[in-house]
């Protein structure tokens, strides 16, 4: 409208809002913050990173990068955070002090934004992996030969499952993967204890679609826990000989980790 003016500075050809315009108002306002003291819990095992109750990104670096700091960062409702550029000042032992370079969007001005950030990183074993290292499990993938007669010599068998299981996991999603807790090798096949039922049965059931395997379940009580009954699950994952099914499985090159 004629005659309106910035305020502050008294121009006349930009856009107001309170009678102050956006290069005024971004020079008035705090764009960017950040705590005085930042926490990231990271697995020393997995790399996992906690965040509230929850554990996440396991296999990431234990290193931290932008992932880790950019959420600490405070951005008021009017500014939009473009990119930051996170570079380290100084280290100790267990902090990191960092200085944030962000460009930042307010009411349509565009400017770089200069932010400082110390960061504290703690060790704690997360979940899975304290579950892992207590041999803590929920179900059992038992891989065994099929049933035809005669029965498969057992340095031949057990190359066998090896390859089978090796190109099982190649194919399944990385969250069955990461249930898998250990390995121990039995004179008939191996057998598999995941800390995931859900996973078991899923990594089950992608075997019986593609590798032709016979799966048969069952269940033991193993306690109770909440006025609830606990079960471990034995999935018996049958796979018959090639002859008698098909082309073997590729052999993804990682052998059965024990």
């Amino acid at each position: 409208m004629d005659g309106e003016f910035c305020v502050v500075c008294g121009a006349t050809d930009r856009p107001l809002t309170d009678g102050v315009c956006a290069e005024c108002a971004a020079d008035r306002t705090r764009l960017l913050s950040a705590p005085e003291r930042g926490v990231v819990v990271i697995c020393p095992h997995c790399g996992a990173r906690k965040v509230g109750e929850q554990w996440e990104r396991a296999g990431t670096s234990p290193v931290l990068t932008a992932d880790d700091l950019t959420p600490f960062l405070r951005v008021p409702r009017e500014v939009a955070v473009r990119r930051v550029r996170w570079e380290e000042t100084s280290a100790t032992g267990t902090v990191r002090e960092l200085v944030g370079t962000a460009d930042v969007v307010f009411r349509g001005v565009e400017r770089p934004v200069e932010v400082r950030l110390s960061v504290r990183t703690e060790h704690r074993t997360c979940l899975d992996c304290s579950r892992k290292s207590g041999r803590y499990y929920t179900a059992v993938l038992q891989l065994r030969g099929g049933l035809e007669k005669p029965g498969e010599k057992s340095p031949a068998l057990h190359a066998r499952l090896d390859r089978t299981w090796s190109a099982l996991l190649g194919e399944s999603r990385p969250d069955w993967r990461k249930a898998v807790s250990w390995v121990e090798e039995r004179p008939e096949g191996y057998d598999v204890f995941l800390t995931q039922t859900l996973a078991a049965r899923a990594v089950a059931k992608l075997a019986k679609q593609r590798f032709g395997a016979r799966v048969k379940e069952s269940a033991s009580l193993v306690g109770r826990k909440d006025g609830q009954d606990l079960y471990r699950v034995t999935l018996c994952l049958r796979f018959p000989r090639p002859e008698a099914s098909g082309p073997a499985p590729a052999f993804s090159g990682r052998p059965l980790e024990r």
